[in-house]
Formats: structure tokens, sequence, C-alpha cells
């Protein structure tokens, strides 16, 4: 017991306090203190969080209050919206490849995509996504804390229906607002699309860095395709992890440089370790086992395991590329006026509406998923541009253009010989192939589609005879003169032919062959009336190439075009003539469709009445004689298919700036153009590259497709034709007078323009020839020098009547060929009346001057005097013995035989003879002969004593052979191809054109 009971008291025991009831008391006392604290604090709490909660609840309704309701079909139409990359394709539907984009993207079905790959996305991107419902609060408030610290690790709290939200419906914009909205949309979402089609939909939108051609790629298709070059279903376990680590940084996980360059080892490490990340969350989530994760991590990112560069449309197809885009915009953009109830009419009207159409076209043509099917045929493009590949550097013809600095000064640069060729199907207007340019990759500018050139004497079957042949204005065997001829328009102007000579009277047939320049012009003259512009050309497709000058010039009858016609144009009107008369316009888009198979354009054939059948089976007719004998005939040689029946034209432009050659058979019609962007081609064997060059392209053409190009049967008559005969003077039928001297011809004719009058151009009787010209004999006229079997010349009144009056016309008017020996000209006096103009001066001509010898012949000056008919040749048996007549001739020359003293007299119209010639002498005249010794066994052959007459016109009749080629410095070249043609119609010479303008 304690000595002090007061601390004995204090220091009682716990039990005794307990059993006494005092810590209870105060216990209680603490505990209601403290819970009523904790209370406060709780209720305090609980009133602040509603409080936040409301002032939060308003501030996200401010967030989304300008956020539309929307429906079901708006949200999917937009989620399904994803610019897509639109494609080409040939005829045969294989790929000519993309369309250029700033982006490229395939889509792909979620059953075409590899499990691995599906898998990997979800354990990175969202690990809840099979499991939340658009949004996971958890993730968000996450996200919200670290935005708030500013914490150095954002995990991020987008789910991918957020992402997928975002980049289709709104805008990557960072801010409280969007992520509201974000949330909303994908709450909104979730009930309208199930979650396959949302995981589908991401994987066809999400970016994926590049491809191993440096461009930008998005969808799992062109991710797969453009980094280990494989479909997604064949996607490995490594490469789908990769790939599903771009999409949080494409373009620092990429392997690949914008040029398609593969990076650096170092540069490719961040890409390998986010490929590992995903492996490990993979393993995580329990989508691999552990013996997958080891194999997969020891995949290896290399230029072992990428793709190569794959060849794209731009580079296999540069031409191709340019020119079906372009022609798709169009089309696109035509949908897209028609969608929007807009016409061309309103673009003409608002040029800032007309500039938001060809942007919007821009954008829909690269991101709209568009398949586009054309009508060009690889193969046959292909042969096409093997021809132009031919020909090196080295081989080719070069020049120089002119270009300018940064300081705009001119300076000039090489610049190789361009050609522009196109195949177009007749029937159709369906576009096979074409060649763009000798150097397309380095000079980006389409010769068939786009350069707009002259296209010389190719205009005059389709502005000249054709149309004359149409309207009846002249046919095939119609007799236009080629004779000196000025322009109606410019008086004093000379229209010329490439020889600068002139052929007479020429058929409208033989002038095409040789495309002779005045008769065309001539023939243009009289059709004009008619405006053959505005009703041939217009007609086949050439309106909106054509100045208003063109409508009214002369010079366009031979390509005298203001601004200049495509290759494709020209060669599309001339398919006009291959389709018996109907134009169809000329076409590459066969059809357009959207990534759902919607058609959006499909092309629609009209044809267009041009020509009767009947003339444009004559034009035809009239083409085939430039490949037999005229300008064309070197191509017969070159071709493989003799047999295909051809008809085409020639052309050459002013001073050989162009040259063409376009061709038709049943099937097809196929043009070459060749020339410099500055400059001539003179002297460079234009036409004969042009021609070879055809040849190239057509025997290329049909080794891959000879059913295209080799038609089974020729050009068929479409009834309505008939054939007559006519005089070669005038073009009526043919009269007993005209045959007898040997200038009947016959020609194909429309039946409702047959000639049907008899030739009466020529007048006949006792005829001499007086200084060239045909003269009626008179009464005193001697009767040896009257021609044989009476002659023929032309009427004065038919002269007249054509306007064949001035001393120059009538020079050039009878062609210089035998073929027309026997016909004259009456004296230029007598045009307009028949009797005779030669007056009587009474006085005997002069004498000839100048006998000499040459082996058996005499020749001699003719005499001065304007009205000799011939001349009588005298010889003497010695010197100074008597003349005896031995004969007469009509000409300067006379052949003789034996010794003797010969001498000539002048024999007028009258029939005064001159003084005898100055006298030759003509081996030993008057010496004694010896006796020859007698032959028993051979007759001596008597002598001739009256020589055949000598004709003054020794020329004999040129065949296209003999006559002149296209261009003189060809000539030797042609020598070889010319023989073939020895059958032509014996008329003028060959020559090609140099149009005036």
């Amino acid at each position: 017991m304690s000595d002090n009971p007061k601390k004995g008291r204090n220091r009682k025991s716990f039990r005794t306090l307990w059993e006494e009831g005092a810590i209870q008391k105060k216990t209680r006392i603490t505990y209601d203190v403290v819970w009523n604290v904790i209370l406060f604090f709780i209720i305090i709490g609980v009133v602040g969080l509603f409080f936040a909660g409301g002032v939060g609840a308003g501030y996200f309704a401010s967030l989304v209050k300008d956020e539309p309701l929307r429906s079901k079909a708006d949200m999917t139409d937009t989620i399904y919206n994803y610019a897509e990359t639109s494609t080409m394709f040939f005829n045969d539907e294989s790929e000519i490849g993309d369309v250029s984009s700033d982006l490229y993207r395939e889509e792909v079905s979620l059953d075409q995509v590899s499990d691995h790959l599906k898998n990997a996305i979800i354990a990175t991107e969202d690990e809840n996504f099979n499991l939340h419902k658009g949004v996971v609060p958890k993730s968000v408030m996450r996200a919200i804390v670290q935005e708030v610290t500013n914490s150095s690790v954002k995990t991020g709290g987008s789910t991918l229906t957020q992402q997928l939200v975002k980049n289709q419906i709104l805008t990557n914009e960072v801010s409280f607002e969007r992520k509201a909205k974000e949330m909303v949309l994908a709450l909104r979402l979730e009930k309208f699309m199930n979650k396959d089609d949302i995981l589908e939909a991401y994987l066809n939108i999400v970016p994926f860095g590049r491809n191993a051609n440096g461009q930008n790629i998005a969808g799992i298709q062109t991710a797969a395709q453009g980094i280990f070059g494989i479909n997604a279903d064949e996607l490995s376990l490594a490469q789908s992890a990769y790939i599903a680590g771009m999409p949080q940084s494409p373009f620092a996980y990429t392997p690949f440089y914008n040029d398609g360059s593969i990076k650096e080892e170092e540069l490719l490490q961040p890409g390998i370790n986010r490929m590992h990340e995903v492996l490990e969350r993979m393993l995580d989530g329990g989508y691999i086992t552990k013996e997958e994760y080891d194999k997969a991590m020891a995949f290896e990112i290399s230029g072992e395991t990428l793709t190569e560069p794959k060849t794209t449309a731009n580079s296999a197809y540069p031409a191709i590329n340019q020119e079906i885009q372009k022609r798709a915009k169009e089309k696109i953009k035509d949908y897209l006026l028609k969608q929007n109830g807009h016409t061309e009419k309103d673009l003409k009207e608002d040029e800032a509406l007309a500039q938001e159409y060809e942007e919007l076209a821009e954008r829909e043509l690269s991101s709209g998923g568009y398949k586009i099917h054309t009508t060009i045929d690889k193969e046959v493009y292909e042969s096409m541009q093997k021809v132009r590949d031919a020909y090196t550097k080295s081989n080719w013809p070069w020049g120089k253009k002119t270009v300018y600095n940064e300081k705009g000064e001119p300076y000039k640069i090489d610049s190789p010989l361009q050609l522009g060729s196109i195949i177009i199907e007749n029937s159709t207007g369906k576009i096979y192939g074409f060649i763009g340019g000798y150097d397309f990759d380095e000079n980006p500018y389409n010769h068939a589609t786009q350069a707009r050139r002259s296209n010389g004497s190719t205009m005059k079957p389709l502005l000249v005879y054709g149309p004359s042949f149409d309207t009846g204005a002249a046919q095939p065997g119609s007799v236009i003169a080629d004779v000196p001829y000025t322009y109606r328009d410019q008086p004093g102007k000379e229209v010329r032919n490439f020889s600068r000579g002139h052929k007479g009277f020429v058929s409208a047939r033989y002038a095409l062959a040789q495309s002779y320049n005045v008769p065309a012009v001539k023939q243009y003259n009289e059709i004009r009336n008619i405006n053959p512009v505005k009703n041939y050309l217009d007609k086949m497709g050439m309106k909106e190439h054509l100045a208003e000058g063109d409508y009214r010039n002369e010079s366009m009858a031979l390509g005298g075009l203001t601004h200049g016609i495509t290759v494709e144009d020209n060669v599309n009107a001339y398919a006009t003539f291959g389709n018996m008369g109907k134009f169809v316009d000329a076409y590459m888009i066969e059809k357009i469709e959207k990534k759902d198979g919607d058609v959006i354009y499909q092309h629609k054939k009209q044809e267009t009445d041009v020509f009767s059948p009947q003339a444009a089976y004559l034009t035809i007719d009239v083409m085939r004689d430039v490949l037999d004998y005229g300008t064309g005939s070197r191509v017969k040689g070159l071709i493989q298919n003799r047999g295909v029946d051809w008809a085409g034209k020639t052309g050459t432009s002013q001073a050989t700036k162009d040259s063409w050659f376009v061709a038709t058979n049943p099937n097809v019609t196929v043009g070459m153009w060749t020339g410099f962007a500055e400059g001539n081609m003179q002297g460079m064997n234009y036409n004969q590259r042009t021609q070879g060059l055809w040849a190239d392209v057509v025997n290329a053409a049909s080794e891959v497709d000879p059913e295209l190009m080799i038609p089974k049967d020729n050009f068929q008559s479409p009834g309505g034709l008939v054939t007559r005969s006519y005089c070669a003077t005038s073009g009526l039928l043919t009269s007993d007078l005209c045959s007898s001297v040997g200038l009947a011809a016959s020609d194909l004719y429309d039946a409702d323009y047959a000639p049907t009058k008899t030739d009466d151009s020529l007048v006949s009787g006792n005829f001499v020839r007086v200084k060239g010209n045909l003269v009626q004999a008179g009464p005193n006229t001697p009767k040896e020098f009257i021609l044989d079997g009476g002659g023929v010349t032309l009427s004065p009144e038919f002269l007249k009547e054509n306007g064949y009056t001035s001393p120059a016309v009538l020079r050039a008017l009878i062609p210089n060929n035998a073929k027309w020996n026997k016909v004259g000209l009456p004296s230029s006096d007598a045009i307009g009346s028949t009797k005779s103009s030669i007056d009587n001066d009474g006085k005997a001509p002069s004498a000839p001057g100048s006998v000499s010898v040459s082996g058996s012949t005499l020749n001699w000056q003719a005499s001065g005097s304007s009205d000799v008919v011939g001349y009588r040749v005298y010889t003497a048996a010695s010197p100074g013995g008597s003349f005896s007549l031995i004969g007469s001739t009509a000409s300067t020359s006379y052949k003789f035989s034996g010794d003797g003293v010969y001498a000539v007299k002048a024999v007028d119209y009258f029939g005064q003879e001159s003084s005898l010639s100055s006298p030759v002498t003509v081996g030993n005249p008057g010496a004694e002969p010896e006796p020859e010794p007698k032959q028993e066994t051979e007759e001596s052959e008597p002598q001739n004593e009256e020589p055949a007459e000598q004709e003054e016109n020794d020329s004999s009749e040129e065949s296209p052979a003999e006559a002149d080629t296209e261009n003189t410095e060809e000539a030797a070249a042609d020598e070889e191809i010319q023989e073939e043609t020895e059958d032509a119609p014996p008329e003028e010479n060959q020559e090609e054109e140099t149009p005036e303008e």
C-alpha cells in the first residue's frame, strides 16, 4: 500500500477507470465531437461535389450546345466518307495505277485484315474497346488530370470510337470543346454502329506515314502493301505490331523518307521500339503467347524485310496519267454540277463559282476513291511507245528552242523533233493508244491531244473534196485545171504548188492523190457559199478550235488555220470517212464509278451525219490512190499486212513546220504528226520519216491486236454509185472525138451527180501546128504538114467559157506528156472564134539556119517567121549539083541515109517556101562507089525514102514512178519505192504542197 494515498488515487488502474465508466464517458464525448466534425466536412464535401458537378455539367453542356443532333444516316455517311485514292484501269480492267494524290488510301473490309493486326490495334490503342460504350470515364479523367497538371506523361483518353469521330466528323483541334463534342458523338455513334464496323472504319482512315515510293498513305491495306508489299490479311504478328504502333506518330515511325529511300538504322529504331511496346501489350492482354512474343521480338526492320518501290501510273504511264486525270476531272465536275443544280453557264458567269468547282472536282478525283475505266489498250499503247523508244538521241533529229532565264532573257536549248500519234476505232470513237511525244518524261506536253498545229494538206479531203463530193459540186472525175491562179481575197497573190509548176487539166482524183494546191483552192472557192467550215468541220468536233477568220479564209483549203488543231481532232475527223460519213466523237473514259459501285459517268455513243455514205466512199476511194501512186505511195511498201484496205492523205504545212500522214481502214484510223517546237524540217526527209513512223505504229499495233488493226473485209460500196466515162478536158461524158484522141477516162460517181452532158470541148478538122498551136489548115496549106487523120484542138468557145484565155493559163493548160500530143490550142486570137487567125504577109518565110549533122540526123534552127508550118529537106548528089526533095517534117530534125549534100527550106501556112538553107555535106558525095560483093543468101534492105515524121513534142508519158517526188532531196531514196507504182495513171508529176497563208 502506498505511503501517499493521493498519489495512489491518481494512479488508478485502467481496469478501475473502465469499471467506474470514466473511460467510456470521455471516449463518447471525443467520438461525438470528431464524428460531428467529420460529418460536417462530409456534408460540405457532398454539397461541394453537387455544386462542382452542376457547374461541370453546365460547362460541358455549354461546350456541346452548338453540336447538332446527328441522325444515324448522317453519322454513318460521314464516317464512311473517308478519302480513298482513285484508280485508273485499262480496257481489260488491268490497273494503270492510282491517280496522283497527296494521300494514297485503299479501302478494305475487316474480314480482309489479319487477326494479329486487329488485336495489336486494340491492345495498343483501346484495351477496353470491346467493353466500353464509346467513352471510358476513367481514361478521360486521367487524361484531364494529366492535361491540367501538365504531366510529362500523357496516356490519352480517346477510345477508337473517339478517334474515328475526331478524324471523320470533327477536326484535330486541341480544345475542351472539341473533346466534349468528341465524347458526345462517340457515345451516339456506338448506338448506330457495331464494334466491327467501327474497327473497320478506323483501320481504313488511320494514317501510316509513307510507303516505299515516299507517298503519304492511310488505311491498313495501303500500309501493308506500301511497307511490306503484302495484303492486310497476310501480315505476320511482327509486321502487324510494327504497323499498329505507327498511328501514334506516323512520320516518326515510318521507315521511309519522302523520296522512298529507307531511313538510317538509328532513325529506324524508334519505330522498332514502338513495335516491341505493342508486342508487350499484346502479351499482357493475352492475345499472344510468350513463344509468339519472343519470335516476333526478333523480327528486324531493314531493306530485306521492307518492300521495294513500286511502279506508279505517273512513272510507268505518265502521258496516260496526265490525260486521264484531266478528262476524268471534267466528268466529275459535270457530275457535281448536276448534283448541285448548277450549269456550265453558271460557271461562265461566276468566276468564283467556277474556281470552286475546279477545286472540288480536283479533290474528289484525288481522294474520292473513284474507279476510272478507260478505252486504252495496254498492249497497243505499249507497242506504240516502243516505236518511239526505238529512235535514240543519236539517230533522231534535234533542233533548238527558245527558253527564258529568271531575268526573262532568252537563250536556246537543244530540242528534239516531236511526234504525236493516235489510234481511234471508227465505229465507236474509242482511243486505243497514243504517243504523247518524244520525251514526255522531260517535257510533259501531249503532242497527240494538246498541241495545236496546222494540218496542212490533210485538210483537203475534210474541207474541199469530201464536201464537194457530198454536195455534187465535184466528183472524182471532175476536171480542174491546174494553171496559174491567184487568191480571190488577195488579188495578185498566187496560189503555188510545191513544185512551183502547173500540170494543166487534172481530175479531182488525181489532184488530191498528188496533193496539188491550185485545184484545191479553186474547188474550195466553188463551195465557199455553202460554208463548209460550219457544215462539215464543226460537225466533226473542231468548232472549239476554230477562229472567226477560219470560216472565211481561202487558205483553209490548205490547212491555214488560225490556231491549229490536235492530232486527235484530225484523226477523229478522218474516222468519219472510215465510218461511212458518220462522226463519232473520240473518247478515252468508258465509265467512272464510286467506291460503292454507283456509276456517275457512262460514255454514250452519239453519231452525227456529216457526209452521205456515197460521198464518204468516194473520198475513201480517191484516198486509196494516195497510197497507190500518190504522195503516200511509200507507205504500202512499209506495212506488213499489205492486203489491208487503207485510204489516207499526206500533209505538210507552210514552211515545212508540220508533217502529217493520216489513214483509215474499215476498223480504225491512225494518224502521225512530226514537227519541232520551233523552226522547220527542211532538208530532213520529213515526209519519209513521218510515213515510216506511221507504218511502224501500224505494224506494231497489228502484231499485238490483229483483230482491231486488220479488218477482214475492205470498204464496201454503199450503193448509189455508177461508173461513167468522161473526157479529160471537161469532165463531161466522153464524145467520139474525145475517145479518138485518147482522152477518154472513167471514174466512180454518186449516181445523183454523174455527168449527163456530152463533151463539146474539142473541135476536129485539118490542122497544122504553128508556133506550138494547132490551127485549121487553109486552102493553100501544104497537105504534107496537116496532122495525120485530121487534128483536134480545144474549142475556142470552151476556153472562153471557162476563163482559159490568158497566155499564162493557155501555156499551162495542156499537160506536157505524150497522151496529150494529139490535142492542141487554137491561136490565142482565135479564142471565141472558129476562123483562122493566120494573116498572109505575102512574103516567103526566112530560111532555117545552122543545119548540122548528128549521126544520121539532120538538125537545124527554126525559121524566124511566125507562120511556118514545116520544113522540106533537099539533097544533091555532089557539091554544086541540083537539089531534089527527099522528105518533109514539122519538127526541126530529120533522119537521113547516105552521103550527100543536104539543105532545108521552111514552108509557111500559105504554101510559100523559103530559100535553101546553107548546105551541109555528109560523107564523100560524088565519089565513085566501090562495088559491093553479091550476097545471094540475103536480100538488101530497102531504103526508107520517107522517114516517119518526128514529133515536135518528144516528151514521153510520165508515170508516177518517173515523176517528181514530194521532196526533191528525197528523190534518190524514193526510187526503189516508186518503181512499185508504175501502173499509176499517166498524168502529172508527184509533188507535195507548201500552203500559202
